[in-house]
């Protein structure tokens, strides 16, 4: 019984019906169809799958894709990041060309010139400023420091002050506070300097840059060669600016101030001057 009825299923899906279409005017014939039951299925599951398809290819290869919340394009992001760092940059070019127009203008008047490095933030309060080791970071320069005990390859620390009357180093800050300064002596090869979140930091010479990676200790890093086998670099950084092989101008910034990378507890910049593979106290050659 079960099978006839099966079977009596089966003529019904199979069974044809005649589609006649006509003219409402005339009711002249149109167009006649034959369908079945399994032909409606089998064109009302095409027009399913078509209909999924084509959206499918809009919200993937169309901008439309942008509207959805779970959307993570990648582009867009750094996009929006860049144009913030352009904007920051920007508003500091603005700054510096208001004090260049107004220091003309203080010429002209007999007024003192006024110094955009030389002022000091009177919003942060210095003082209050906690720039100590956490525990990760004390045992860390232990181990690093017992590993290289016995490393044939340490740099000489000789810090006997370079000639280098012929150049003229920018400040990588326009406002920092040095808080923790050069020591060979406990492989400490820089300076690490406070300031604001979000301050441009700024190559100290014209060069190249030759690295702009990241490491899990010093976060962010760009290095820079200069003329006199000199380079510098700079660590901790929230952004970088600039990409290998790219030339840079004194004071052109470079990099956005941050606090990446373990050996950090506070945004600054760490910041090293190497002479032919000699680190060099930066104190030596540059007012911060």
């Amino acid at each position: 019984m079960d099978e006839q009825k099966k079977q009596r299923w089966i003529d019904r899906m199979r069974f044809k019906y005649r589609l006649i279409v006509y003219n409402d005017s005339t009711f002249q014939d149109v167009g006649t169809y034959n369908l079945s039951r399994m032909n409606l299925f089998a064109l009302f599951a095409l027009g399913l799958m078509l209909m999924f398809g084509l959206s499918f290819v809009l919200l993937a290869y169309t901008p439309l894709n942008r509207i959805l919340p779970y959307s993570s394009d990648e582009d867009t992001k750094r996009e929006i990041v860049q144009t913030a760092l352009r904007l920051d940059s920007l508003e500091y070019a603005m700054q510096v060309q208001e004090l260049y127009y107004r220091n003309l203008r203080n010429v002209i008047e007999g007024k003192p010139i006024e110094d955009l490095t030389a002022a000091r933030d009177t919003t942060v309060r210095y003082d209050d400023i906690a720039f100590t080791l956490s525990p990760a970071d004390s045992l860390l320069r232990l181990q690093v420091e017992t590993e290289e005990q016995y490393n044939l390859t340490n740099v000489n620390t000789n810090q006997d002050k370079k000639d280098f009357s012929s150049l003229h180093f920018f400040p990588p800050l326009n406002k920092g506070l040095v808080v923790n300064s050069f020591n060979a002596h406990e492989q400490h090869f820089g300076v690490d300097i406070v300031a604001e979140a979000n301050e441009g930091i700024m190559a100290v010479l014209d060069g190249t840059v030759i690295s702009a990676t990241w490491t899990l200790s010093t976060g962010y890093v760009i290095s820079v060669q200069h003329e006199h086998d000199l380079i510098s670099a700079y660590k901790h950084n929230s952004a970088l600016l600039k990409k290998v092989g790219d030339n840079v101008r004194s004071g052109e910034v470079i990099a956005i101030i941050g606090n990446t990378g373990e050996l950090t507890t506070g945004p600054h910049l760490h910041f090293e001057l190497w002479h032919k593979g000699v680190p060099l106290d930066p104190e030596n050659y540059i007012i911060f």
